[in-house]
This record gives C-alpha cells, structure tokens and sequence, in this order.
C-alpha cells in the first residue's frame, strides 16, 4: 500500500518515518510531502534514499494513509482532499481534534470511535495522550471524578528552533532564531501555548477538552498548568486522580501496569521512578510514584513521562493505521 507523510522533513515527520521502519512497514510504498522549499530534498529511509515531493503531488499518488505533521493551516486545506479521494488522513496538528465529527484517537482507549467511512482521524496533543493512557484502566475500573495536572514538558514540543535556542544557550551563544520570550537553559516558565481570556492557555485547554473527548465524559473536573523546561527527552507530569469509589493502592498499581503501553517504574527505595532520559527514543508511556493522596478521599498522585515526539505524536498515528488495518 501507499503511505503519505506529509511534513516529513520536520521533527516529527522525520519520527514517523523512523517508526515506520520500526514497525515493519518500509516495504510499502513510502511517499515524503513537505513544503515548497524542501520538494528535492533527500530523506534516508530503511537503507534508501526518498526524494520530497509537493503535497499537490502526494495527492495524486492517491495513498491509502496520510500521516499529516505539518501545521493546523496545512491540515485544513490539504486533509479534506486527501480524504474525497479515499484517502484515510491521521493528522497530528490540532486542526480537527475538537470537531465533533473527527474522531480524537488514542488505540489502546477508544478505536472503537473510528468508523468506517472516517476518511479524518485526529492524534490528540502529546501531553494528553500519555496521560489518558496511564490513567484509563482507572477511568474503566473506578471513574474519574477530578483531575489536577502539571506538566514539565519538553522544548521538543515546541519544534526544531526550540531545541537549537537550547543548545545554542547552553555553548553561551545568542539563539539566532529564538522559539520563547525568554531564555530556556537554567529557566523554566509556566507558559505553552497562546494565553487564553481566563488565563489559561490553549496547551493547558487541550488537555480539558481532549480528555473529555476522548474518555467520552464531560463530567470530569480537570485544571492544569502547563510548564515548559529545558529538557530534551520528553514531556513529564504530576497528576492528581480523584475516583469516584474507593481503590486498593496496590491493586492500582497492577492496574496501571497491565495497561498495553504502559510501563510501571515504581521503586523508591531503589531511586526508581519514570525521568524523560529514561523515556528518550521509547514508545511506552512510563508511569511512577503511584501514591495514596492522604488529604482527600479516592484519592491518588502518580508521575507519568513519555517521549512526546514517541507516543505524543509519532508512534500514536502509526499505530492508529496499524490498527485500522487490522480490522
């Protein structure tokens, strides 16, 4: 079959790619789109060489799959034409995520969403995605009644310009191309995303409106703060879980282990517990720290961290075609 990756020169367009091979699919017709500037280019694939092509021009080849990684805007215009044509588009940007009519998939949680005559699915932002899965055998089992997140995450989230500003300030050089407001090595800020009119920010709303979406239930409470840290390996958060009924801490953390996707490292008298250098390059969501909150009922804190280039994007889309191909 054919397989589009459009965006395929960025961040996690090159991922995606590397997941391919990973997943035994480089046999397949492989097609790698971009933008105007980079059609020419040579991208190193599974011991070959692929030529980037127009996206107008990955139209016409008439794929099975495109795997979209290249902004909101070029998701709006390009995905639907994919899609009149038969073309089943899996789009990493947040063009489509809060459409109802577009399914917002995690495999492991709700493939059951995708029907047949879906030609959009939309992959939900990276931070969502590692927190859904650790917490939904919890969701399943108990029901979640409160959310309470913070996040740590990556300046991979924020693309290539973000990882250059932090490793030109690390050598003590002026970042030629900054992607934030302030200096990111040896600073944190508590800022992704646009700021919204109640002073939250769209990266923080994305985790409300996803996790309601994706879990198919309004009536969770959840408030987040999202904080961008000078990290290189992938995203970590500290969520705090309300259920709705009593739980055996123990018999959560087999739950949480059993979860396909998730690992647990969970081992404090041995230092142990999930750190985005452990999480670098892996496609598990890593899950620590799994405790009883003393201070309120039905109450727990975990620890989740996952390559959010891995499973936060990359890894997500592949595996949602795999799966789709397997039904």
């Amino acid at each position: 079959m054919k397989i589009a990756v459009i965006g395929a020169t960025g961040l996690v367009g090159r991922e995606m790619l590397q997941v391919i091979e990973e997943q035994g699919l480089a046999d397949n017709e492989i097609i790698v789109a971009a933008s105007e500037r980079s059609v020419g280019k040579s991208l190193p694939f599974a011991g070959r060489t692929l030529t980037v092509t127009s996206v107008e021009e990955a139209i016409q080849e008439q794929p099975k799959y495109a795997l979209f990684s290249a902004g909101a805007q070029t998701s709006l215009h390009y995905a639907p034409l994919f899609a009149v044509q038969g073309t089943t588009v899996i789009d990493n940007s947040s063009a489509w995520r809060k459409d109802p009519t577009v399914p917002l998939v995690v495999p492991e949680i709700n493939l059951s969403a995708i029907k047949p005559t879906d030609r959009i699915i939309a992959n939900p932002n990276c931070s969502t995605i590692q927190m859904v899965l650790a917490l939904s055998s919890l969701q399943k089992e108990y029901g979640i009644r409160r959310l309470v997140i913070s996040t740590y995450q990556s300046v991979t989230g924020t693309g290539m310009r973000a990882i250059n500003q932090l490793e030109q300030e690390e050598r003590g050089e002026k970042p030629t191309e900054p992607a934030y407001h302030y200096p990111i090595h040896r600073n944190l800020f508590p800022h992704g995303g646009d700021f919204l009119p109640d002073g939250y920010t769209t990266e923080e709303q994305k985790l409300v409106d996803e996790t309601h979406k994706i879990y198919a239930d309004d009536t969770i409470a959840i408030t987040a703060t999202v904080v961008r840290v000078p990290v290189v390996g992938g995203h970590s958060e500290s969520v705090n879980v309300e259920l709705r009924r009593s739980f055996d801490i123990a018999t959560v953390r087999q739950q949480i282990a059993l979860t396909p996707g998730v690992s647990v490292v969970d081992d404090p008298t041995h230092n142990l517990y999930p750190m985005p250098i452990n999480a670098h390059h892996k496609n598990q969501v890593l899950v620590g720290r799994i405790r009883t909150d003393h201070s309120q009922a039905n109450t727990l804190n975990l620890w989740v961290v996952a390559d959010n280039i891995r499973k936060g994007a990359a890894t997500n889309a592949v595996q949602i075609m795999q799966a789709i191909e397997s039904l």
